[in-house]
């Protein structure tokens, strides 16, 4: 019997399939060494993984609160107050996430209404814009200008309008790798003051700060914090990014409206994973081995292409480095990442997938949190472009 075609009008017209997805598969169709998306290819600590059996095996399998275990609320608000001397309640304060991308999207939906504004840094990480178009608001891009990728706060003071409800950061920064300021962060503050601007600070990579510079998290600063959601990741943290647990912090009243969307998108997190990071969190020295392991690995990287064709960028935090790549080639950037896992062996992912408007300005990014094998591999391959 002839059947009515199913009439589907899109959400996201204009979104396919992440360039992250799209490149780990041409990677792996290639046998390409994978440089593109964000994961570690080595493993957990052995004592975070025996912790993880040990949760599973003492019962802990049922569901967990909604707001996350009593016990790793607490050690996250121990954390904050010690690296940041920021205090937050456990109880009302702090919520536990499906991962970040999780965190980020549900306060975008419990803050941002039809017809509100979200001012986002460009590049801008490809989550963001998709979450605030769900919820009929509209991304508003303020560039961060290459190659240094720092805020233009005249540009930004330019954004704003009465309609700008969000301002969205991310520092340390994916895809750059800059790393904010405490003047940025005393610039922000002026700019938010006596307006009804909420924050979302996208900081998933605060232990990887490298050159002695300082993560300037929004919980340093109390002007910002009262008016702001924080997301933090274990799983970049503690290299378990497939357990997808992360966390938020915010004051009472905007963590009240976090949670009533948060109850109904995932509603709770992995139990045993919960109970495991918790009691690896009193272990000390994590966050000094942390950073010493990824300042190695982009010393080890820079290094290596010192001296190639490829022009490096400033990578300050996170585990990424950018660069371009005018000298080796005039194509534009996903053609030339295309051709680099194809050609060459090594998958990267194209910077114009961080524009909104696509731009191409030549610039490519490499992830080197990977083994020492794999990168000694990448590398050789690079050196030869």
């Amino acid at each position: 019997m002839p059947t009515t075609p199913l009439s589907v009008t899109s959400r996201l017209p204009q979104v396919g399939t992440t360039i992250f997805t799209v490149m780990s598969a041409l990677a792996q169709q290639h046998g390409a060494i994978n440089l593109s998306q964000g994961f570690p290819d080595f493993d957990a600590p052995a004592e975070l993984l025996a912790l993880l059996g040990e949760a599973a095996r003492e019962g802990h399998n049922q569901y967990a609160p909604m707001t996350g275990m009593p016990l790793l609320r607490e050690a996250i608000a121990q954390k904050v107050q010690g690296l940041y001397g920021a205090a937050y309640d456990p109880g009302d304060e702090i919520t536990v996430t499906a991962g970040a991308t999780q965190a980020l999207f549900t306060a975008i939906a419990a803050l941002v209404h039809p017809g509100d504004e979200v001012i986002a840094f460009a590049p801008v990480y490809d989550s963001y814009g998709p979450s605030v178009a769900l919820q009929g608001g509209h991304l508003v891009p303020a560039d961060l200008p290459a190659p240094v990728y720092r805020p233009d706060w005249a540009q930004v003071a330019r954004l704003i309008t009465p309609r700008t409800r969000m301002i969205i950061l991310n520092s340390p920064h994916n895809p750059t790798g800059a790393v904010w300021t405490a003047d940025d962060m005393a610039a922000l503050a002026a700019l938010v003051k006596d307006t009804r601007i909420v924050l979302l600070s996208d900081e998933v990579y605060e232990h990887m700060v490298f050159d002695g510079l300082r993560h300037e998290s929004v919980l340093r600063h109390p002007a910002l914090a009262e008016r702001a959601v924080v997301v933090s990741s274990f799983g970049k943290t503690y290299h378990v990014t497939g357990w997808k647990v992360g966390y938020a912090l915010a004051p009472r009243e905007l963590m009240a409206e976090f949670r009533k969307v948060h109850q109904f998108n995932v509603f709770t997190v992995h139990t045993p994973s919960q109970v495991a990071l918790a009691r690896f969190m009193a272990r000390p020295g994590w966050y000094e081995q942390l950073l010493a392991l990824y300042q190695g690995k982009r010393d080890i990287f820079r290094q290596a292409l010192a001296g190639t064709r490829f022009e490096l960028l400033p990578c300050q935090g996170t585990y990424f480095q950018c660069v371009r790549y005018a000298a080796v080639s005039d194509e534009g950037d996903q053609s030339f990442v295309a051709r680099l896992t194809r050609e060459h062996g090594v998958a990267a992912i194209p910077l114009s997938a961080f524009y909104p408007d696509g731009r191409d300005e030549g610039v490519i990014r490499f992830c080197f949190a990977k083994s020492a094998t794999t990168l000694e591999q990448a590398l050789e391959r690079l050196r030869r472009v």
